[in-house]
C-alpha cells in the first residue's frame, strides 16, 4: 500500500496535491481502514448464510441482519467515551480485536441464541472503532487537512467495498464460514497494524489554574462538559439524522421499489457499482476542487443534491433513469460525508474528539437501523411516489438546516478555536511527509 511514509527508497514523483503532506499516521489508519473494508464479506452475505446455508426463516434472518446496526449505536458511544478516557490507540485495538472474535462466533454459531448475540457484539466492535479512529485524525492533522483526510477515508471504504462485494462471491463458493473467518482474519490485521505502527494520540489534558476555568455551563464542548449540553451541536446530530434516514432508502426501500416494477436484482446490483465506482473516480478531485469552500455551502449542496437525487427516482421506471438518479445524489453523499466529519472534528475540543465523533456516528447507525423499517412502513401505506419525496425534503431541508447551523464561515466551539491556535500539534503530525 503506497503512501506517505509506507515506501521507502529511491526518488519518488510528487504526489496528487490531494495527497500530498499528509503524515504517516494518517496513511497507517488509511491503510488498516482499507483492509477492513477489502476484508468485508460476511455482512452482505449474512442474510444468504442465515436462510440457505442454517435455514433460519426470512423473518429470523431479518432480524439477526438488523441487530449489527443495533449494536453500532452502543457502540459509538462507547467508542467515544473510551477514546478520549483511555486513549485511541488502545480503543481501535480493542475494538477491532473484539469484532473479529465476534464474526468468528457469528460465522460458527448455530444456536438462534448465540447468532443473535454474535452479530449485537459485531455492531458494537465496529461501532467502537469508528470514533476512535476519526479522532486521532483529528488529533494530528491542522483543520484545513481534515476534510480531504476523511474523503480519502471515504475513497477507501467504497474502494474496498466495491472489491469485497467481487471477492466474497468467489470466497462463497467453499461455503459461508470461510466468509466469516476471512472477515475476522483482516480485522485482526487492522488491529495489528494500529498496534505497530500507530501511536497514542490523546493530547494531555492541559493544567488550569481556578482563574483559567471556565464558568459553569459558559462554553458549549469545554473539556469535561457534556456533549450533549452543546445545543447547536446535537442539533446539527439530529439533522444528520434526518438526513441519513432519507439517503438509506437508496440501498433498502429501492430494492423493494424496483423488485415491484420487474426489475431484476442484476440491475439493482448495477446502481450500486454505478455508485461506488463514482466515489472511487470522483471523491478525490471534487475533494480538492471543495476543499476552499464553506464547509456549511458544502453540506448544503450536499444535502440539496441527495435530495434532488431521490426525488428523481420518484419518476425513474427504467435502467437509464434510475443511474441518472443515482448519480446525482452520489455527489450530494461525496459532498456531504467528507466534510459532515470534519464539521464535527473541527467544533470539539481535543479531549472530546471521540464523543463528539461518536455522537456524530450514532446518528447514522440509528439512521441504518430504523430506515429500513421506516422506509417499509411508508411504501406500505402511501407508495412509492410519498417515500421518495419524503426523502427528497428530509435531505434537503437538512442541507438548508446544516448551513443555518453551521453558518457560511465554520462551526466551532471556543476551546477548540483557542486549541487551533495556542496548541501545537502533537509531534507525530508532523512526521513523515512528503515535501
Amino acid at each position: 500500500m503506497a503512501g506517505p511514509g509506507l515506501v521507502t527508497g529511491g526518488p519518488r514523483p510528487a504526489p496528487p496535491a490531494g495527497l500530498r503532506g499528509l503524515p504517516a499516521v494518517f496513511w497507517w489508519i488509511w491503510a488498516g481502514l482499507l483492509i477492513n473494508w477489502l476484508g468485508a464479506f460476511a455482512g452482505p452475505m449474512l442474510a444468504f448464510s442465515l436462510t440457505a446455508d442454517r435455514g433460519y426463516s426470512a423473518s429470523y434472518a431479518g432480524f439477526v441482519v438488523s441487530l449489527p446496526g443495533l449494536g453500532a449505536i452502543a457502540g459509538n458511544a462507547l467508542g467515544g467515551v473510551l477514546a478520549d478516557r483511555y486513549g485511541r490507540r488502545v480503543t481501535l485495538v480493542s475494538g477491532h480485536v473484539w469484532t473479529a472474535a465476534a464474526m468468528a462466533a457469528l460465522g460458527l454459531a448455530q444456536d438462534r441464541t448465540a447468532v443473535a448475540a454474535a452479530a449485537l457484539a459485531v455492531g458494537i466492535g465496529t461501532g467502537v472503532v469508528r470514533p476512535a479512529a476519526g479522532a486521532v485524525l483529528a488529533d494530528v492533522l491542522p483543520a484545513a487537512d481534515r476534510q480531504r483526510a476523511f474523503a480519502l477515508n471515504y475513497w477507501a471504504v467504497n474502494a474496498g467495498l466495491a472489491i469485497a462485494a467481487v471477492l466474497a462471491g468467489l470466497l462463497v463458493r467453499q461455503g459461508y464460514t470461510l466468509l466469516f473467518l476471512a472477515d475476522a482474519a483482516t480485522t485482526l490485521l487492522c488491529a495489528l497494524v494500529v498496534l505497530v505502527k500507530v501511536p497514542e494520540t490523546l493530547p494531555p489534558r492541559a493544567a488550569r489554574t481556578p482563574a483559567a476555568k471556565e464558568p459553569s455551563g459558559a462554553s458549549p464542548g469545554s473539556d469535561g462538559t457534556p456533549v450533549r449540553r452543546d445545543l447547536p451541536f446535537v442539533l446539527f446530530t439530529l439533522l444528520t439524522m434526518l438526513f441519513a434516514l432519507a439517503f438509506e432508502q437508496r440501498s433498502s426501500s429501492l430494492a423493494m421499489v424496483m423488485a415491484a416494477q420487474g426489475h431484476s436484482p442484476a440491475v439493482f446490483s448495477l446502481l450500486n457499482a454505478v455508485n461506488a465506482v463514482l466515489v472511487v473516480v470522483v471523491q478525490i478531485p471534487l475533494t480538492r476542487l471543495l476543499s476552499s469552500s464553506p464547509k456549511g455551502m458544502v453540506l448544503c449542496a450536499g444535502g440539496l443534491l441527495a435530495g434532488a437525487g431521490l426525488a428523481m427516482t420518484a419518476f425513474a421506471d427504467g435502467p437509464g433513469l434510475y443511474v441518472a438518479a443515482v448519480v446525482v445524489w452520489t455527489f450530494g453523499e461525496m459532498f456531504q460525508a467528507p466534510a459532515g466529519s470534519a464539521v464535527v472534528a473541527e467544533r470539539a475540543p481535543a479531549r472530546q474528539r471521540g464523543r463528539y465523533l461518536g455522537l456524530y456516528a450514532a446518528a447514522w447507525s440509528t439512521a441504518g437501523f430504523l430506515g429500513p423499517a421506516g422506509g417499509g412502513w411508508v411504501l406500505d401505506r402511501w407508495g412509492s411516489a410519498v417515500l421518495w419525496t419524503l426523502s427528497a425534503v428530509l435531505a434537503g431541508a437538512a442541507g438548508c438546516g446544516w448551513l443555518l447551523i453551521t453558518g457560511a464561515q465554520g462551526f466551532r466551539t471556543a476551546p477548540a478555536v483557542r486549541e487551533e491556535r495556542g496548541s501545537p500539534l502533537p509531534r507525530v503530525a508532523t512526521e513523515g511527509k512528503r515535501a
